[in-house]
C-alpha cells in the first residue's frame, strides 16, 4: 500500500530534478495542488533536516549537497560485479601497468577497484582515490555516457586548478577533450591531472550504472600504447559481455578503427 506522505516528497524531488532552480512554497502549491499546509509540512521537515535550503532569503527551496553525499556513499559502497574485476586482473596481466574500475560521485570519479602494476615506477592509485570528473580520461568517459543534461549540471559547477600540463582550463577545452575521445572511440589523458602520467580509457555501460575502465602509466612507458591499451580493453569488454556490447550500449560514440599498431615489445 502507498504512503502518500512518501509519494509526495519523491515528486517533489522530481520536481526540483526538471525545473532545476529554486521554489517558493507557493510555486509548489500551484504546481501539484496541494493544499498550502501539507506542502509547507513537507518543505519545513526537509529543510529542518538540512535536505533543503534557501539560496536566497524568501527565494524559494532548493535540494541541499546532503542528496548528493548520500548518492556517493551509495554508489561507493555498491559491490564492483565480478565480470568487471575479471576484466581488471586480466588487463594487468597483459599489459603489466596498473589498472581501474571508475564510477561518478558527483564531481569526481572514484576509484572502486585496482589492480597496480608490479613495476617499481607505476601510476600508484588505491581504491577509494577520488580524481575531478571533468578533467581526467576515467572522468571523462563517464560523462560521455551521461544524460546531455546531467553532463552539463557537472560541468557548470567544475572548477579548474594547478595539475598536469595539459589539463582543461575551461569547460570549452573539457567540452573538445570529450567531442575528440567520442570521435576517437576512447579516452586518454597525458599529464591532464597527474603530471607525467596518463592513460586510456574505455566506459561500460552496465544496465542503468556507467563505469570506465582506464590503464595507465608513466607517460614514457604508455603515450605509445594509449591505441594498444584502449584496444585491449575493447577486447577484454567482449570476451567477458559479447563481441557487441560495447556498441549496443555506448551512446554518442564512433567504432573505434584500429591502425596495424603493435605493443612495444619489452
Amino acid at each position: 500500500m502507498a504512503v502518500r506522505q512518501i509519494e509526495n516528497m519523491l515528486a517533489l524531488l522530481e520536481f526540483f530534478a526538471e525545473r532545476q532552480e529554486p521554489a517558493t512554497l507557493s510555486d509548489v502549491v500551484r504546481h501539484f495542488g496541494w493544499p498550502r499546509s501539507s506542502a509547507f509540512n513537507i518543505l519545513s521537515t526537509l529543510a529542518d533536516a538540512g535536505y533543503l535550503y534557501e539560496p536566497r532569503a524568501r527565494g524559494g527551496y532548493y535540494p541541499s549537497s546532503r542528496w548528493q553525499q548520500l548518492s556517493s556513499a551509495f554508489a561507493e559502497g555498491e559491490p564492483v560485479p565480478e565480470a568487471l574485476r575479471t576484466i581488471v586482473a586480466e588487463l594487468g596481466e597483459r599489459t603489466g601497468e596498473t589498472v581501474w574500475i571508475s564510477a561518478p560521485s558527483g564531481l569526481f570519479a572514484v576509484l572502486l577497484h585496482v589492480v597496480e602494476s608490479p613495476a617499481a615506477v607505476r601510476y600508484a592509485a588505491g581504491i577509494g582515490k577520488r580524481v575531478p570528473i571533468h578533467v581526467t580520461a576515467s572522468g571523462q568517459a563517464l560523462l560521455s555516457q551521461m544524460p546531455k543534461r546531467d553532463c552539463e549540471v557537472l560541468l557548470r559547477r567544475a572548477t579548474f586548478g594547478t595539475w598536469g600540463r595539459n589539463a582543461a582550463r575551461s569547460v570549452e577545452e573539457v567540452k573538445a577533450q570529450m567531442e575528440a575521445g567520442r570521435a576517437r572511440g576512447w579516452f586518454m589523458s597525458a599529464s591532464y591531472y597527474s603530471p607525467d602520467l596518463g592513460g586510456a580509457t574505455v566506459p561500460v555501460v552496465l544496465g542503468d550504472r556507467i563505469y570506465s575502465i582506464t590503464v595507465a602509466g608513466p607517460l614514457y612507458r604508455v603515450s605509445e600504447k594509449f591505441e594498444y591499451h584502449a584496444r585491449e580493453i575493447y577486447d577484454a569488454i567482449a570476451r567477458e559481455f559479447g563481441a557487441d556490447h560495447s556498441a549496443r550500449t555506448l551512446t554518442g560514440m564512433a567504432a573505434p578503427v584500429w591502425g596495424t599498431f603493435r605493443a612495444p615489445v619489452e
